[in-house]
């Protein structure tokens, strides 16, 4: 049985990788990505490692999460170690809980390694610090998009006393 690791690449940024995902995806076999990510993170693989490109779009899926979470598995039941590329960080909007879950309900061994989210990052490069001693003492992150309806209670996010952050990715 091989291992699996979600590794969050970031907003973009390659510099913003961390030692850890830079170790994990030297030492995978299979790669998984999608758009979110910056192709130049592909050049840390190793020069046999297979490249899997699962993007999507709106409107546009190469892969369904089903058949990215089958393609996963299926690696690495054949003992393969397996990275799955996630732009911003795998578990905040990212898929990466329904990864996890299908990798433990299948025995598979995996890693979660953070990566910066975008909700974040895209703070600190408008030069907005997410929170600020005296103004805001609290972070919200909120999907901007949803495959149903957005549950959003709007009366009662307007009564904190902090940052609000609405996450547009895909």
């Amino acid at each position: 049985m091989g291992k699996v690791y979600l590794i969050g690449v970031g907003p973009g940024d390659e510099e913003l990788l961390t030692l850890k995902a830079i170790r994990a995806i030297k030492e995978a076999d299979v790669i998984l990505y999608d758009k979110l990510i910056n192709v130049n993170i592909l050049n840390y693989s190793k020069e046999d490692a297979k490249l899997i490109f699962c993007g999507k779009e709106a409107g546009k899926h190469y892969k369904t999460q089903e058949e990215i979470n089958d393609l996963i598995v299926m690696n690495a039941k054949k003992g393969k170690i397996v990275a799955r590329l996630k732009g911003g960080d795998p578990y905040v909007f990212g898929r990466g809980g329904e990864e996890a879950i299908r990798l433990y309900n299948e025995g598979i061994e995996f890693e979660v390694i953070s990566g910066v989210t975008s909700a974040i990052a895209a703070l600190n490069y408008a030069g907005i610090p997410a929170t600020f001693r005296g103004v805001s003492q609290s972070i919200t992150i909120l999907t901007a998009k949803s495959e149903g309806e957005l549950k959003i209670d709007y009366e009662a996010l307007s009564k904190l006393n902090g940052t609000l952050v609405f996450d547009g990715t895909v």
